[in-house]
């Protein structure tokens, strides 16, 4: 069995950050970084030199070695990459980024309608609120349970617009074929067999999906969209704004802007349970999201992760006498996520040895 590692703990909710802008209210100060913390958020960073990795690539005998190659180096380099001929039309990018853009317009009683309770991350809403002193996210979002189908709760799911189920269950099943595809090459990139993290991935893994709204801030100076962090899944599928940059991602210490000139390019990261069945080969990268004071923006996450009941661990290709094993096994990682992500800690950080 796995060792139970987190502790937890009972949340308090908070009005959503469209209220706040709607009632032109003055952001609390616990949406506050302040000096001599964190001192002010820079926005004018450089911009990252995104890795772009062609998906159709990966999986043509002509080709795959030269991509796989490719992915090896985007990963170990920064830990995520833009994708590329994935199989997903922009047509539909655009509607994915519609119907949520259409859903955060709805009036408030409207989506309160499947406004998430306290203490469960599902639903509509804002910041689980663990402690007094935590700093709160300038974002609201829904975040829906996809996969396993019977774990769905459809009480969340909005009827609004009408088409909006429809949409993200097309796009979810179109998500899984790339999810294969990228574990299997992820595998590959570091010689072990083709399935051993698809595997540990199993036939009920989890995948969530997390549509943000992040409004214009009065401080942008002070305020960030999504504080730091690391994603719990085993990798992350990112919809992007077109037009309105946010994503910030460290690297070698230092922040960078996530560009957004490929408009119809998924942003593909590793998360910590990836980083786990490496062995530490991958690493899961931090990335925030800075605000502004004049244009709102939207993003769509889906966290691809393992099926809860999977031990996870490094498997076994990637330990040796030259590398040891320095994580270790761990059962349900997502479940206890959201207290360290609210509280600023990183939930990796009890897993290894």
């Amino acid at each position: 069995m796995a060792d139970n590692l987190f502790p937890t703990k009972i949340e308090s909710k908070s009005k959503s950050v469209q209220e706040l802008v709607m009632n032109n209210e003055e952001p609390p100060r616990n949406y506050f970084y302040e000096d001599g913390v964190n001192g002010v958020i820079e926005s004018s960073l450089p911009v990252l030199e995104m890795p772009v990795i062609d998906i159709s690539r990966l999986t043509s005998p002509s080709t795959s070695r030269e991509e796989v190659e490719k992915l090896h180096s985007a990963l170990i380099s920064c830990g995520c990459f833009m994708s590329i001929n994935h199989g997903i039309t922009g047509v539909f990018l655009d509607q994915v980024r519609s119907v949520t853009a259409q859903f955060f317009a709805l009036p408030m009683e409207e989506k309160l309608k499947c406004s998430r309770a306290v203490d469960s991350t599902e639903g509509y809403g804002n910041d689980m609120i663990l402690s007094e002193d935590q700093i709160l996210d300038w974002t609201d979002r829904l975040y829906l349970i996809v996969s396993p189908e019977d774990q769905r709760q459809f009480k969340f799911w909005p009827e609004k617009p009408e088409i909006f189920r429809e949409i993200l269950q097309e796009y979810t099943t179109k998500l899984k074929v790339i999810v294969e595809v990228v574990l299997k090459a992820m595998a590959r990139s570091l010689n072990l067999e083709d399935n051993c993290f698809l595997d540990k991935y199993g036939e009920r893994a989890l995948m969530q999906a997390r549509f943000n709204f992040f409004p214009p801030c009065p401080r942008p100076d002070r305020s960030l969209g999504l504080k730091p962090h690391a994603d719990g899944s085993a990798i992350t599928i990112v919809l992007q704004d077109k037009e309105v940059e946010g994503l910030q991602l460290l690297k070698d210490d230092q922040w960078f802007r996530v560009p957004i000139q490929l408009p119809h390019a998924l942003l593909i990261n590793v998360g910590d349970q990836s980083e786990v069945m490496s062995n530490g080969f991958f690493k899961s990268p931090v990335h925030r999201v800075v605000t502004n004071s004049e244009r709102e923006r939207t993003s769509v996450a889906v966290f691809c992760s393992p099926d809860p009941d999977n031990d996870i661990e490094p498997v076994d290709g990637a330990v040796s006498e030259t590398r040891p094993r320095l994580y270790k096994k761990v059962q349900d990682y997502g479940s206890k996520y959201f207290q360290y992500y609210q509280e600023g800690k990183r939930p990796i950080e009890a897993v290894k040895i």
